[in-house]
Order: C-alpha cells, then sequence, then structure tokens
C-alpha cells in the first residue's frame, strides 16, 4: 500500500514538472517570437527608407507601422477580447508580409542594425527628464485651469 502511493506521487510529481517544462517551453518560444517581430518592426522602418526596396514595399511597411501605431483600430480595443485581437493577428502578418517583401541582403543589413540599437543601454536620466517635463505639463495645465475655473 505504501509503495503504490509513493509511485503514485512520484508520477504526480513528473507530470507536473513535465507541465512546468512544457509551459517554461512554450513561455520562452512565446517570447522569443515577440522579441523578433520588436526585431523585425524596427528593421521593416529602417529598410523603408532604403532606396534598393520598391516602393510598394516601403509602402505597405508605412501602412503596418502606421496601423499599428494608430489610435483608430478596425475593432475598438474596449471591446473584451476582439479589440486587442485585430491587434494580435493584423499586425504580426503584416510584418511577416513585408518582412517576406524586402530582398533578403537588405532585411539581414536591418535586421543586424535593429539588433545593435537594441543591445544599446537606455538612458535612465533621460528618461527622468522626460518624466519630470511631462509631469511639469500635467501641473502647468492643472493649474492653469483650476486658476481659470476658480474665477467662475
Amino acid at each position: 500500500m505504501y509503495s503504490r502511493l509513493k509511485t503514485l506521487r512520484l508520477k504526480t510529481l513528473r507530470l507536473k514538472t513535465l507541465r512546468l517544462k512544457t509551459l517554461r517551453l512554450k513561455t520562452l518560444r512565446l517570447k522569443t517570437w515577440a522579441r523578433s517581430l520588436k526585431r523585425d518592426s524596427h528593421a521593416i522602418y529602417l529598410a523603408s527608407r532604403d532606396p534598393r526596396v520598391p516602393w510598394y514595399v516601403k509602402a505597405l511597411a508605412i501602412a503596418v507601422a502606421a496601423y499599428a501605431l494608430s489610435p483608430i483600430d478596425l475593432i475598438p480595443d474596449f471591446i473584451p477580447v476582439v479589440g486587442y485581437l485585430d491587434d494580435l493577428i493584423i499586425v504580426p502578418l503584416g510584418v511577416m508580409l513585408v518582412v517576406s517583401l524586402v530582398p533578403e541582403a537588405v532585411m539581414a543589413e536591418y535586421r543586424d542594425k535593429a539588433k545593435e540599437a537594441a543591445e544599446r543601454p537606455s538612458s535612465t536620466a533621460g528618461m527622468v527628464v522626460i518624466v519630470m517635463l511631462w509631469l511639469t505639463g500635467v501641473a502647468a495645465l492643472g493649474w492653469i485651469g483650476y486658476a481659470h475655473w476658480a474665477r467662475a
């Protein structure tokens, strides 16, 4: 009875370990895919300025970038699940389409440049300055608004 219970616990533990490893592997694949999508997006931006890229690929690259950065979506984001679904499908498909249309040599060159740009250190001091500017702007607008409506 005891050995049977022990083997059952071991099997359960192995199954949990296997599920955890599978989950970690899937998470790692998703992170790798997201990083490559980010790198390719930057590479597309760089490639869209290259004279070796055909004009129609440049136009498509600009359209994909504009859709990705635009606050206007086909399906508004406030609609649960479906709102973000268009961003999760349309943008990656657009990036993949543009990547397939850009010449291989050009894309490889700009992927390297995008990878180098991602590895550069970011400036914490610059971030602090920008955040302080935003907070100062918000405080100034609040003060102006308070002064204006307090008179009324």
